[in-house]
């Protein structure tokens, strides 16, 4: 049966938190179906190394409506998610993470805001942080205000990457080039129009956070670079401080000159040398995050490689790359005939 809604949860090494999820997202999720209609599961297995994968394949066998989608190598969160948006078919899909720190139970709410208000997405805003550590909120509210201040009016403050979308949003997403993308700036830039629903975070029901502070900076670092040209522009406006310093210390040079009050002094001259080495650096610094960028759209390389589907069956080892990971200049269009091989040479 075609499902109307479909759940995406990329999951990573959360086999102490798994079992009391599934306990507490399949009742909600039962009682949506008695309103909106059948609905699927994608649980994308990021490529754990804990007990995961056997987890996930025993309730799949006990819960028809979970599907099992393993990726090949641990490919990052937003990866995960990217693979779950491709691989999902309901007609609205929600991406939920498993910690249980975003309520189920919001799903049912954020369905009938699409039924009272017509919109194509619905964010899940967090309006109680209390849970979270002041280290955690302050990071945050600085990630936003940083964001709005390059641009970014759109995003929802407090809102992450618990959501649902429509089939016509999923769609859109799934056709973006771009790699290394960041969902919770993405999904706001398209336009669509968009409502919000209010809850309350709560703490990791078990297991430990999979996103550390280096993570954290990486997804801040490709947000700013991958959204907004602001560094780029912030670059230039360094140069040109550093133009107008140099022209106003060359003049103080010359009028000291003149009126004969110059003193050779070490401390300045190292202090204007190790100034613009400073902003030299950090230019060349921003430029390159853009060139790297730029280098890996060229390089066209997939995200992440889908290693099983449970809906497909199990893996072949011996079939080709699934199409979810392969690039799209590779995939042949819908409904060609694949011609067939020269037939062999008579002797």
């Amino acid at each position: 049966m075609h499902p109307r809604l479909s759940v995406v949860v990329p999951m990573y090494d959360e086999a102490d938190v798994l079992p009391l999820f599934v306990e507490q997202l399949r009742p909600v999720l039962d009682g949506v179906a008695e309103v909106d209609g059948a609905y699927e599961v994608v649980a994308v297995d990021d490529g754990s190394s804990d007990a995961t994968p056997v987890l996930l394949q025993r309730f799949h066998r006990e819960w028809p409506q979970l599907r099992v989608v393993r990726l090949r190598a641990n490919s990052g969160h937003q990866a995960a998610i990217s693979a779950g948006l491709a691989a999902a078919r309901g007609d609205w899909v929600v991406t939920l993470d498993a910690d249980l720190q975003d309520p189920p139970e919001t799903i049912a709410q954020m369905l009938a805001v699409t039924r009272e208000q017509d919109v194509d997405v619905v964010y899940g805003v967090r309006t109680d942080r209390r849970s979270d550590s002041v280290f955690k909120r302050t990071s945050a509210k600085a990630f936003y205000g940083v964001m709005r201040a390059a641009g970014a009016t759109d995003i929802p403050s407090g809102a992450g990457d618990y959501r649902l979308m429509s089939r016509a949003t999923v769609d859109a997403v799934n056709a973006l080039p771009e790699t290394h993308r960041v969902l919770r700036l993405v999904v706001p830039s398209l336009g669509f129009p968009s409502a919000t629903v209010g809850y309350s975070r709560k703490p990791r029901a078990a297991g430990r956070s999979k996103y550390p502070l280096a993570k954290m900076v990486r997804l801040s670092v490709d947000s700013l670079t991958g959204f907004s040209l602001a560094p780029l522009r912030l670059a230039t406006w360094f140069g040109l401080g550093g133009f107008v310093a140099a022209v106003v210390l060359l003049g103080y040079a010359v009028v000291s000159k003149l009126v004969g009050g110059t003193v050779a002094g070490w401390t300045s001259t190292v202090a204007i040398v190790a100034g613009v080495g400073a902003v030299q650096l950090l230019c060349l610094g921003v430029l390159g995050e853009y060139v790297g960028r730029i280098y890996s759209t060229m390089q066209g390389r997939p995200t992440y490689f889908v290693a099983y589907d449970s809906l497909t069956g199990p893996p072949d080892r011996d079939a080709a790359p699934s199409p979810a990971a392969t690039p799209r200049a590779a995939i042949p269009p819908e409904g060609a005939v694949p011609s067939a091989p020269p037939p062999p040479a008579r002797r």
